[in-house]
């Protein structure tokens, strides 16, 4: 057995809504299923007890080798402490091979899994060893290194309880919630909107103290030392004992507090230079309190205590600290709820103080303090007091943060309780911090946890708002990209900036910022991190999902234009149009409770999609009386449908209509596929919650020129004939363009210039000039730029037989090269005459036709030679019919 691919699906996809990992598992013949390795099962279970059953839910028949190694890579995840549930099989079409999918909550995690399960599997198969216990822990240790820390990851649980969507940024604690223009970011717990000068300041301890004292908030006196001396001087000056710190610091490192001695102050002095310039203070009795401020509300309060042991008469303080720090609860960093205590320098000179030494054996009872200064971690417990603050303390933390400029502030108070005003006991603020720890509030030793996650997502968005712009997701197998470009048309009539993907690029209110097939999730995600985005208008195509599912969550429309045979059915197990339906239907399933799917009623596989939807549904069809569309329409719900020389969007009694003449994308309702796109176009908008008159205005500006859909039947004059330019590639776009060109004016002599991609079954491409044979007099064929894995002449080879039988077409021309099949095909027409040029470079095409026909319309001494002037590809032309 073996995995030949593994691809991360970061977003919905085709099996769920969680991130995944999809795996292609080969297995030897005759060696698929557990019956057919003898002692199989029992020697998985002797090195694996607690993988759990073997078969899948509602699955009879055989139980596979690869379905188990899915069973084993969801288990050792979740013995890691993984919040994973999910994994599935499917069997493909080649024999032992399957396709296996398992949740992961990070990435990485879920990669090793899957190495693992099949080390573990290989191993029960070999009856070799295989040491389980060690597999999970290194999946914990892996987890808790991907993670997001506790104080990040507690605002991102609020953020998604709220419905807010989150990116993480970098592998740390940089994170974007919500999406284009209403999108916030944290670093960790500080905001986007705390300045760098607050931050600033707030690392300047000393800077710090003066601007609190010029608050008149209470602090303690002292200021900063370039010396071990010096500080010794100063502890005399301010008075004994006193605070050694570093000027510029966090989480309690290199902190000696309530030093009394001066060959202690040297110690002290070397601990905190380590970290950047020191201060000395003086040091203020009582307990160590850290209040927790957001925006002007106190949220938060815990009593710090440092770390320490309990003699019990018989073991050394070593030991002692040994046996604490077995507690689970204790990690090395901040994944768990406290920290392993550290024995270092600063832990023996506090046992000094107290008369003990590492191997020092404390009477049964004795309290033994490890470390002075209470941080977490260096590990220290806290209590909960938020209950007990008294408001004028809680005032004096709020005036504090405000003084340095924090929205997000931890405040360290020293005094001998928080029931007391600061100024009735001699307690005072030691420090105000930036990016405060939140493991103290959120999983406090004893006391109440509190919800400071939520506090913070309140301080970033107002009660009810979720941070979200509209995301609109279109897809199905032909009318994507010009149905796209119509919505985002209609939403920048609204004023909004508009952020589209689409196979031409990725473009942000207007401006392209990408160029290339962009209809991925990538491009997608690109598009939401972007600030200057209202509302985003994304073609989904089937590639981006089957490799990393969907850029979004989840969407407020999501358009499905038809389902079609020719939309490269036979690649990634996609083999058939209703394979192909539960592909597409995936932004149908993933549509906000609130939102609504769009969907062609006249598809019969598109319609039955809605069964699917969350949201509500809007049908389009031409026919007002097919029965899907009838009957939605009794029921009272939205349809959009075409009467007469209009189309009409009807809920209800209510009815709007515009009339085809006022779209010109539809040449007056003469091209049905462009009335197709026109009506879901309407629909989306009007589900977007767009008034009509902007959805009139929209369409009555949008014109299907090379500029606002490329390569979407653009007509262009030549000379007195027509010449239409599309990247129409399959048999259902081949049929409407046929139509389409069937309800133009008459012409004289029809020509097309095609050619194929590789990527499509060999029927599929043959196709395609079995139809145009049909239509069109003279045919001329050319070889794409990419043959995508055909070998040379291959696509050429079924485009001929394709017109084998051709009863319309006369002459049929193999030309080597894109540009100059244009030209010869150009050269040849007369007025009246109409071209169809499928192109495959689009961009270069358009340009290319652009140039010709302006050569033309110059004049025909200037147009003269157009067929053999150069062109960027110049191979020679072979007459075969």
């Amino acid at each position: 057995m073996e995995i030949s691919r593994l691809r991360a699906l970061r977003g919905p996809n085709l099996w769920s809504r969680h991130t995944s990992i999809e795996a292609i598992v080969t297995c030897s013949p005759g060696a698929c299923a557990v019956a057919q390795v003898p002692g199989f099962e029992p020697r998985l279970r002797a090195l694996f007890p607690t993988i759990g059953a073997l078969r899948h839910g509602g699955h009879d028949g055989p139980v596979w080798l690869a379905s188990v190694l899915g069973k084993a890579a969801l288990a050792l995840q979740a013995q890691a402490g993984c919040p994973v549930t999910f994994s599935r099989f499917a069997v493909t079409p080649e024999d032992g091979v399957l396709q296996v999918v398992v949740q992961y909550s990070e990435e990485a995690v879920g990669r090793r899994a899957f190495a693992l399960a099949l080390a573990l599997l290989q191993a029960a198969i070999a009856d070799a060893a295989f040491d389980v216990g060690s597999a999970i822990a290194e999946l914990r240790d892996l987890d808790e290194s991907e993670r997001l820390g506790p104080s990040t990851g507690c605002i991102v649980e609020a953020a998604v309880a709220r419905g807010i969507p989150y990116r993480r940024l970098t592998q740390g604690s940089l994170v974007q919630f919500g999406w284009g223009s209403r999108q916030r970011r944290i670093q960790a717990a500080e905001l986007d909107s705390t300045s760098a000068v607050s931050e600033a300041i707030a690392q300047d301890k000393d800077l710090t103290k003066n601007l609190l004292h010029a608050a008149g908030v209470p602090v303690p006196l002292g200021r900063p030392v370039r010396s071990a001396e010096e500080g010794w001087r100063v502890a005399q000056e301010i008075g004994l004992p006193v605070v050694v710190k570093p000027q510029d610091g966090n989480q309690g490192k290199g902190v000696t507090v309530n030093l009394q001695d001066r060959d202690h102050m040297a110690i002290a002095f070397k601990a905190a230079a380590e970290y950047g310039d020191v201060i000395v203070e003086r040091f203020l009795p009582g307990y160590d309190f850290r209040l927790l401020v957001v925006g002007d509300k106190l949220v938060a309060a815990s009593r710090r205590d440092p770390p320490q042991v309990v003699g019990d008469g018989v073991h050394t303080v070593r030991e002692l600290v040994e046996e604490v720090n077995r507690d689970p609860r204790r990690g090395d960093g901040h994944a768990t709820s406290l920290t392993k205590i550290r024995f270092d320098d600063i832990a023996v000179l506090r046992l000094s103080t107290q008369g003990l030494a590492p191997e020092s054996v404390p009477e049964k009872g004795r309290r033994v303090i490890l470390r002075n200064n209470a941080n977490l971690s260096t590990g220290g417990t806290a209590t909960d007091v938020t209950d007990d603050v008294h408001p004028e303390v809680a005032a004096c933390a709020v005036a504090a943060a405000q003084m340095v400029g924090l929205h997000i502030c931890g405040v360290d108070v020293v005094c001998s309780t928080v029931l007391k005003p600061l100024e009735q006991q001699k307690g005072g603020i030691v420090e105000v911090n930036a990016a405060p720890g939140l493991r103290m509030h959120t999983s406090p030793s004893y006391g109440k946890p509190r919800p400071v996650g939520e506090a913070m997502v309140s301080e970033l968005f107002a009660p009810g708002d979720d941070g979200r712009i509209p995301v609109i997701a279109v897809t199905g197998t032909n009318g994507k990209t010009t149905t796209t470009r119509l919505i985002a048309h209609l939403l920048a009539a609204d004023g909004l900036r508009v952020g589209m993907t689409n196979t031409d690029g990725v473009y942000v209110d207007g401006r392209q910022t990408d160029s290339g097939d962009c209809s991925g999730p990538k491009s997608a995600r690109n598009v939401l991190l972007h600030p200057d985005v209202d509302a985003a208008v994304f073609e989904v195509a089937r590639g981006g999902v089957l490799r990393e599912g969907l850029g979004f969550d989840r969407c407020q429309v999501a358009v499905v234009t038809n389902i079609g045979a020719g939309d490269h059915l036979g690649l990634n197990y996609i083999t058939t149009v209703e394979d192909l339906a539960v592909l597409k239907r995936v932004i149908v399933q993933n549509v906000a409770p609130s939102g609504y799917a769009v969907l062609n009623a006249a598809d019969p596989i598109v319609a039955a999609m809605a069964q699917s939807c969350t949201g509500g549904i809007v049908f389009f069809a031409a026919d007002r009386r097919h029965p899907a569309m009838a009957t939605h329409h009794a029921q009272g719900r939205r349809v959009v449908y075409r009467d007469g020389d209009a189309l009409v969007a009807a809920e209800g009694a209510t009815r709007e209509r515009i009339a085809l003449a006022g779209i010109p994308l539809t040449r007056g309702g003469t091209i049905p596929f462009q009335v197709d796109n026109a009506m879901a176009a309407i629909g989306a908008a009007w589900a977007a919650g767009l008034g009509w008159d902007t959805i009139r205005a929209g369409l009555a500006s949008f014109t299907s020129d090379s500029d606002n859909a490329p390569g979407r039947f653009n007509l262009m004059e030549y000379g007195g004939a027509t010449v239409i330019a599309d990247y129409g590639h399959n048999p259902d776009a081949m049929r409407a363009l046929v139509a389409a060109v069937d309800a133009l004016p008459a012409a004289g002599r029809r020509s097309v210039v095609i050619s194929g991609a590789g990527d499509r079954r060999d029927s599929d491409i043959r196709d395609q000039t079995v139809i145009l044979g049909e239509a069109f007099d003279e045919v001329v064929l050319y070889q794409d730029a990419a043959q995508r894995g055909r070998a040379d002449g291959e696509v050429m080879a079924l485009l001929r037989e394709g017109l084998a039988g051709a009863r319309r077409t006369a002459h049929v021309e193999e030309i080597r090269g894109e540009f100059l099949a244009i030209d010869t095909a150009l050269s040849r027409l007369r007025p009246g005459d109409l071209c169809l040029v499928l192109v495959d470079q689009v961009e270069e095409a358009l340009a290319h036709l652009a140039r010709r026909t302006a050569e033309r319309a110059a004049g025909p001494q200037d147009a003269a030679g157009t067929a053999s002037s150069p062109a960027p590809d110049t191979d020679t032309a072979d007459t075969l019919a």
